[in-house]
Order: structure tokens, then C-alpha cells, then sequence
């Protein structure tokens, strides 16, 4: 793997250069809508909302979006949150605090407030942002970029305002193509030559194939710029519509379709023009499957690139420590990710994404595994494609992964075969006074 001297230049700066503000991005307000349950994480999500699961072994999923908007150059950011929303406040409080609103940068938390005389919670993607409206305005934006905060990718959102702009667009809808057998669970979209949106579906039972690849389909990315005027109207005609399900999805992208100039922008890497890099990380095989892409010598995600880094709140942690070097206690990590903090103490981690103050003990393996933040593994465990959540103490002697019916007995088990285990599957009760003893004297 070489290097060139531009790049060799950049490891010498002492700061980041984003992209730099222009009038286009001053005059653009982003909406983050991260209030989602992701109940297809299962336990994952019981006590955090989706955006605020960890990702990457340092990160939350969230961070991805907004560290495409810093280095965008888009500094005026509002995060929507609804559900169990306390770990993605205290990230984006601890993480998010940097930007200065005296000069109009801003991370600004937008939690469900019952702000119109409905007095309800967010009843839908398109109801979040119509409960705002008040908001909006008091930003007075030309353009609004709405985007979900649960998508892992790096995204030069300039891009695509500068096409909406160009186009002389109403509505843009970032897309993707995606395996015709996934498009189900997605919207899925016809274009004409110039990309303007023919026909919009939200989750087709029966997706549409693209013309020049009939095994694939255009999928939307989830990602919208509106011109702000009709934006307004759009929420205004929508909140007044009877029996609408108040989602951008299943309706305002297909209402607008034949009154508005509606397009859309195809998501591709520069350098090649393929499709690029964007993982829907929302069941556990999608999660366990992407954390593992990252253990690649090359991944697709190029968490390393100095010119797009991924920002977030990180623990002052120590660096990762490998001890013992004896015959069957070697203290070792092969092809794999280990954060700060973290002990591995005569154990063998192989292909694997173990996130920060997490210990191995001696003579254990973990092999194709997420283990996520302060895990215990205690000694002569055997644990395979699996996905550890948050605090679990495993006791010594441990069997996660070998035999499927086993498994089934204690833990979750996906349809591909990944085990999620969890702290209440332990039988430790991290939110009870009485924590469970083991863990107290490992921590």
C-alpha cells in the first residue's frame, strides 16, 4: 500500500479542511430525522433509539450523517428524536457541541414537542418536519436537505444541491441501485433520460427493474432536498389530507410526482462512477455484516481518510493493550478492529470489531463477533458470529456460536446464524441497584 506525497502533506497538517462554506450552503437547513425505533435490532434497541447504536467500534450510527454534513460545509443542522431519545441527547450534547451559533453553525436538538394544537407526537417522516415548520422559518432557509440518521456512508451532500438547484428542481430524491430482491425494502423509482422521477413506490411488493439492469432497482436513499416553498405547501397540503400516513415515502414524493419538478440523484463514487458505498445497517445480519466489512484490508468505508473523517464524542480511553506471549495464551488480534481501552490478556480475536474498554481474557476466542462498548469476556470462551451488546460480563467457559438450538435457548438468533446477546439475556440487570457481582469486580 503506498502513499503519495499529496496525501503524505495531508498527515503532516495539524487540522481538517471541510469543504468551505459557500452562499448554497449557508442557505441550507438539514434535517436529521433521528427519531426511529429500528425495532428490527431487537434487543439493540430496547434503551437507545437506532441512530444512537454503536457502529464501527468508536462510533454511533448517527455520526456518519452528520459528519457528511461537516464536510459538506453544511453547518445549520436540526436532529428530530422521538423514541427512548436520552443516549442519542447526552452523544449529540457531548459529541456535537463544537460548532458555533454566533456565526450561524449549529447542531440543534428538535425532540418531539406536541407543538401543534393536535398535540400529538411525530405521527410520520413528513409529520416531524411539518411540526417544526415554525422552526424553519425562523432560520429562513432557500433549501432544506432531509435525511435519516440510521444509514452508514460518506456523502458529499453539496453534490446533489447543487444539481437540485441546477435542475430548476421542486424536490430531489437521492437513490441508489440495489439487488432487485432487496428493492422491497425500499421506495423504488422510474426516471426519464434527464432523471427526472417518472413513478414512485414505497416498499413494492413487486419492485420495478431498472431498463439497462433488469436484476436491479433504483432505490431511494432516503435523502430529499426541497426548494423551501414548496416544501411548506407540500406539509400544509399533506397535514390536510385525510387518512395520509404523514411520510415522505408513501406520500409527498408520490404526490408531487405530477404537479412538481421532482429528480433524482444517483449516489456514485467520483473516481469510478459506480454506485457507492451506503449500507442500511437496520436488522442485526445488516449490522453484524457491515461492522465485518470494515475488517477488510481495503474496505468500501475509508474510516482512515484524513480528507473525510467521521467526528464523534469519544472517553479519553488508554490505547489498546495485547498481553501475554506464552503457547496457547497469546494475547493477539488478527484482521481485526480494537479500540481504546481495550485489554485482550492472552486471548486470540480473529476478524472481529471489539469497541472501546472492552477485556478478553486468557485462553478465549472471538472470532467474527461485534463486541460492543466495556464488554467482559471471562477465560476459555469460544464465541463466534456474534454481536455482544453493551456492558455483558460472559462468564468463564462460554459457547456462543457452535451449536445454533443451544443458542436459540438463551440468546436471539437471526436468520443468517448471527447470536445477539444482550445484558437482560445474561440475567444482568444493568438499571437495578443490584448489579451483578462479577461485573462489579471486573469494571
Amino acid at each position: 500500500m503506498s502513499i503519495n506525497p499529496a496525501k503524505q502533506s495531508k498527515n503532516y497538517q495539524y487540522y481538517i479542511e471541510p469543504n468551505q462554506m459557500t452562499a448554497l450552503t449557508r442557505n441550507t437547513l438539514v434535517l436529521v430525522l433521528a427519531g426511529g425505533e429500528g425495532s428490527r435490532l431487537k434487543g439493540m434497541t430496547k434503551w437507545r433509539a437506532k441512530p444512537a447504536v454503536p457502529f464501527g467500534g468508536k462510533y454511533r450510527i448517527i455520526d456518519f450523517a452528520l459528519s457528511n454534513c461537516v464536510n459538506s460545509g453544511f453547518r445549520k443542522i436540526g436532529v428530530l428524536t422521538q423514541y427512548k431519545a436520552h443516549s442519542l441527547i447526552r452523544h449529540l450534547q457531548r459529541g456535537w457541541s463544537f460548532m458555533r451559533s454566533e456565526i450561524g453553525e449549529f447542531v440543534e436538538l428538535l425532540p418531539a414537542q406536541q407543538r401543534t394544537k393536535d398535540k400529538s407526537w411525530y405521527m410520520g417522516t413528513a409529520n416531524a418536519v411539518y411540526q417544526n415548520i415554525d422552526i424553519i422559518k425562523r432560520h429562513n432557509p432557500e433549501y432544506v436537505i432531509i435525511l435519516g440518521g440510521d444509514h452508514i456512508y460518506s456523502m458529499d451532500y453539496a453534490n446533489m444541491v447543487v444539481q437540485h438547484v441546477q435542475s430548476g428542481a421542486d424536490l430531489t430524491v437521492g437513490c441508489m441501485q440495489v439487488p432487485l430482491d432487496e428493492a422491497s425494502e425500499f421506495g423504488v423509482m422510474s426516471v426519464r433520460d434527464d432523471m427526472s422521477i417518472a413513478k414512485f413506490t414505497e416498499k413494492p411488493e413487486n419492485p420495478e427493474p431498472m431498463h439497462d439492469a433488469p436484476d436491479k432497482a433504483l432505490a431511494s436513499m432516503g435523502i430529499y432536498v426541497f426548494s423551501t416553498t414548496f416544501l411548506y405547501r407540500k406539509l400544509m397540503e399533506d397535514h390536510e389530507t385525510p387518512g395520509s400516513s404523514h411520510d415522505f415515502g408513501k406520500d409527498i414524493i408520490p404526490g408531487s410526482i405530477n404537479n412538481a419538478v421532482t429528480m433524482a440523484y444517483a449516489f456514485k463514487n467520483e473516481q469510478t462512477g459506480e454506485p457507492a458505498y451506503w449500507r442500511d445497517v437496520g436488522s442485526l445480519d445488516s449490522y453484524w455484516k457491515a461492522n465485518m466489512e470494515l475488517c477488510d484490508v481495503e474496505p468500501e468505508l475509508d474510516l482512515y481518510s484524513k480528507s473525510w473523517p467521521i467526528w464523534t464524542y469519544q472517553v479519553q480511553h488508554p490505547p489498546a493493550k495485547f498481553i501475554f506471549d506464552d503457547e496457547g495464551r497469546r494475547g493477539e488480534a488478527i484482521d481485526s478492529i480494537v479500540a481504546g481501552g481495550c485489554i485482550i490478556s492472552g486471548a486470540r480475536v480473529k476478524r472481529s470489531v471489539i469497541f472501546f474498554g472492552t477485556k478478553v481474557s486468557s485462553y478465549s476466542s472471538v472470532k467474527d463477533c461485534v463486541v460492543l462498548p466495556k464488554v467482559y469476556i471471562g477465560r476459555n470462551c469460544d464465541i463466534s458470529r456474534a454481536i455482544i451488546d453493551k456492558s455483558c460480563a460472559i462468564p468463564d467457559g462460554t459457547i456462543i456460536g457452535k451449536d445454533p438450538q443451544a443458542d436459540k435457548e438463551r440468546f436471539h438468533v437471526t436468520p443468517d446464524g448471527i447470536v445477539l446477546v444482550t445484558p437482560d439475556m445474561l440475567g444482568q440487570n444493568l438499571y437495578s441497584p443490584e448489579r451483578d457481582a462479577r461485573w462489579q469486580e471486573n469494571t
